[in-house]
């Protein structure tokens, strides 16, 4: 019985092959987009910062940061929209010429200056099961690596406006789609080419097999190479817009690599894990890259700071 409708299977899809490819590549395209088409009913359901039972609001004074962010880019401020988020850095969803537009998340933290780090020590931070003790060296380190100045936050809400506005989260949904189709239609030339159309089915077999590792091979290199990219190019163009964005970029992407490296103590042997000792977070698999070394994205910025200072 499997063996006849394994067979029937099949012949459908021999059959049905560019539609089953159209479908697929279509649901990729759709799962990658989904909570940037639906940032209101995915992506902040899932970044929400909560406090007592109920959304946190921003305050005025991240507000006003807000709107002077979206001014300095000259993106239309009736795209975008900013609640508070949970973590330490600001997060970012959405397509700014579709309805549902952008939402920019901002952390509490956010809220913290020097003199008043209400926006840190107001907040319960657990690490490994332990709630941090603020008043300890380790806390003590830990509120200033996640104290930004104003340069720095306005620095870290312009990368992710020009993120999105660049239509970066589009250029990295259409990697697996492409790369899926990309893979069928080698195969396909790679079987004519070797004339294994009708040959043993252990030979086309082979091929396939040869073919979709080398798409998923390509799929690693291309998801990684943009993301990099994107990534470097938001930066550049966040850090452009002026000296003092430069320097707040310089600022923000330092005491990042701070922060993480007092994690990396405090986590013990999972830190070490996680984080590498220069705060640059370590790639999940060992031949991907996956994130863009926050050491590269700071010598960027420098070499742009330089740039204006000369």
């Amino acid at each position: 019985m499997a063996v006849l409708f394994l067979r029937k299977a099949s012949v459908w899809l021999k059959k049905h092959k560019i539609t089953v490819l159209a479908v697929s590549c279509m649901g990729l395209l759709g799962t990658n987009l989904s909570y940037h088409v639906f940032p209101e009913q995915t992506f902040k359901l899932l970044h929400e910062c909560w406090s007592e039972g109920q959304p946190a609001e921003l305050s005025e004074k991240l507000r006003g940061v807000f709107q002077d962010v979206l001014q300095d880019t000259g993106v239309k401020s009736t795209d975008y929209r900013a609640f508070a988020t949970s973590g330490f850095h600001p997060v970012s969803a959405g397509i700014p010429w579709l309805p549902a537009g952008c939402l920019v998340g901002i952390p509490p933290n956010f809220d913290s200056t020097v003199e008043d780090k209400k926006g840190i020590v107001n907040h319960v931070v657990v690490i490994n099961g332990k709630e941090v003790d603020w008043e300890s060296s380790e806390g003590m380190s830990l509120k200033a690596a996640l104290t930004f100045s104003l340069q720095a936050q306005k620095f870290a809400l312009a990368r992710e406006v020009v993120y999105l506005q660049n239509g970066s989260p589009l250029a990295s949904a259409v990697v697996a789609p492409t790369c899926l189709a990309g893979t069928f239609f080698c195969g396909r030339a790679l079987k004519l080419l070797l004339r294994l159309s009708r040959g043993p089915a252990i030979l086309r077999g082979l091929c396939n097999f040869v073919t979709a590792m080398g798409g998923l091979l390509f799929y690693c290199v291309s998801s990684d190479a943009i993301t990099y990219h994107l990534d470097c190019r938001a930066d550049s163009k966040a850090a452009r817009l002026s000296k003092d964005y430069a320097r707040g970029g310089l600022e923000f992407y330092d005491k990042i690599l701070f922060r993480n490296r007092i994690f990396r103590g405090l986590m013990g042997k999972e830190g070490m894990k996680i984080y590498a000792p220069s705060g640059n977070l370590f790639p999940r698999h060992w031949f991907r890259l996956k994130y863009t070394p926050y050491t590269y994205r700071k010598t960027l910025i420098l070499n742009i700071l330089r740039e204006f200072q000369a």
